[in-house]
């Protein structure tokens, strides 16, 4: 699951905005040909494939790595969390860090970080390497992802043009989820699991070699114009130690002194880093872009949404191998129905819907449909059938596919001018940590109700089956919250005026 963020325009430009992920003056490139041009869209758009392939492709094969490894059903959590812990607190610094170097050198660099990283996820023999893998892999991918649209914009600036530049990346972000799933457990029925991993290697080589020369070079300022390492630091620190505090309340209890001890400390932090970006000479997120309903609300639904929403997909594929006794490449194609239909409906059809009811409308639509899904899976059966019980809610995943795209609109309406970047950059920032957050709390209910009745002395299968079920209810009341969010914090249209390329896009 996977959104392209598109920041809004101002009312003075008949074109469709710059998209940056850092507020600083835009970097010139060498001037391309359009058939460089395309090359280069190519180049990120692999860049991009390669990424988020990995981000799906991990989920089918978590059982297996699990038995393999000897992962406990918590810190199997764990796999995930690293990537993105270190994904998402990292996006807004390594979008600084590209407009003061290069957003070439940083792409480069990125790819091929996550490119090594997952060689050495690939060979791992313990947990412990294997998460500290997954956190390479979360730095790779921040770098490389932070500054990709950033390119693509700068070589795409006529509206049409761009409209279709920006439908090929959102087209590769949807083929890879959804050929992340199936990939996945063919690879490791074929082979193993270590295989998911070692796909990432030809295509990341492959990127490099392109990448060094068909990207456009840039120069940035350098690093003396600042980068606000300290900032970064402390919201990296304020997350992995509140992620901890979750994950390990299972063991020590919600209300013991080290639950609520590492949760004092993660507000602390947190903090610490609104009060550097208050005084800072360059923040990584001015308080001014807080100020705006619109830009805060956006982000906070988002984060629901996608702790919701990526926990689905992770718990989903846990009850079709641990219950129901699906092997990897099952497991894969019972949940490619809800791949395809996000991207087939956030491509085909949510630009239409936005233009004639207006994105509120296609939002709270679509949070209803996710609501309704997940209502639907916290009353799974022991041993349900796919059919009548799992495929209705597959497709309901419809509802994901509207939602995003309208939420990005409104999100980024309510940002300024000169803050479209950083707005961009947190809006990416917000939909990891929800991901992470999401994972850790909901997998650590499930988790919890699971241990307690395996030890009353119930089934295997009865006892998964609840705590899946108790996740699934919980998420269900997460988009409920954010469909009052919804109705309370965000305007009735976007305010920001239909460009072309939304147009183009709409048109097809």
């Amino acid at each position: 699951m996977s959104a392209t963020v598109r920041p809004a325009p101002s009312p003075a430009d008949s074109g469709a905005a710059p998209v940056t992920t850092a507020a600083t003056a835009p970097l010139t490139p060498s001037p391309l040909t359009p058939r460089q041009k395309w090359l280069a869209l190519g180049v990120i758009a692999s860049g991009m494939l390669m990424i988020i392939l990995d981000g799906s492709i991990v989920t089918v094969a978590m059982p297996v790595i699990q038995r393999d490894l000897g992962f406990t059903p918590v810190g199997l959590s764990w796999v995930v969390n690293a990537y993105l812990i270190a994904f998402g607190s990292l996006l807004l610094l390594a979008g600084r860090l590209g407009d003061l170097i290069g957003r070439k050198r940083m792409f480069v660099t990125g790819t091929a970080v996550f490119t090594v990283a997952s060689l050495l996820a690939g060979v791992a023999t313990s947990p412990g390497v294997l998460i500290a893998a997954r956190a390479l892999q979360g730095v790779g991918s921040a770098a490389a992802s932070a500054v990709g649209l950033g390119i693509l914009v700068t070589l795409f600036a006529e509206p049409r043009e761009r409209a279709r530049a920006i439908g090929v990346f959102s087209f590769t972000s949807a083929v890879g989820a959804s050929l992340g799933q199936v990939l996945g457990g063919v690879l490791t029925d074929a082979l193993d699991w270590h295989w998911i991993f070692f796909i990432n290697l030809p295509i990341g080589v492959a990127a490099l070699f392109l990448a060094v020369r068909a990207l456009p070079g840039d120069r940035g300022p350098g690093l003396g114009s600042g980068a606000d390492v300290t900032g970064a630091l402390l919201v990296t620190a304020a997350l992995v130690v509140g992620i901890c505090s979750v994950v390990q309340a299972e063991r020590y209890g919600w209300l013991s002194g080290h639950t609520l001890g590492l949760g004092a400390l993660a507000l602390a932090l947190l903090a610490a880093f609104v009060v550097r970006q208050a005084t800072s000479r360059t923040p990584l997120i001015p308080p001014r872009l807080l100020r705006s309903r619109t830009t805060v609300g956006g982000n906070l639904i988002q984060m629901l949404i996608m702790a919701a929403m990526f926990t689905f997909q992770i718990l989903v594929a846990l009850y079709l191998q641990k219950v129901l006794g699906h092997e990897a490449l099952g497991t894969g194609l019972a949940l490619l129905p809800a791949a395809l239909v996000i991207g087939g409906v956030s491509l085909l059809v949510s630009a239409r819907l936005n233009a004639r009811f207006g994105e509120r409308a296609v939002l709270l639509t679509g949070i209803a449909l996710m609501a309704t899904q997940m209502g639907l899976l916290g009353r799974l059966p022991d041993h349900a059938d796919y059919a009548t019980d799992l495929l209705p809610s597959m497709l309901l995943t419809a509802g994901f596919g509207l939602a995003l795209p309208a939420l990005t609109t409104l999100g980024m309406s309510g940002a300024a001018d000169e803050d479209a970047g950083l707005a961009s950059g947190l809006f990416n920032t917000t939909q990891q940590v929800g991901m992470a957050l999401g994972v850790a709390v909901l997998s650590t209910l499930a988790a919890g109700r699971t241990g307690g009745l395996l030890a009353a002395g119930h089934g295997s299968a009865h006892a998964l089956t609840e705590g899946y079920r108790l996740a699934f209810t919980v998420g269900a009341g997460l988009l409920v919250t954010a469909f009052a969010a919804t109705l309370f914090l965000l305007p009735g249209r976007s305010s920001a005026p239909a460009t072309e390329a939304t147009e183009a896009v709409a048109a097809g």
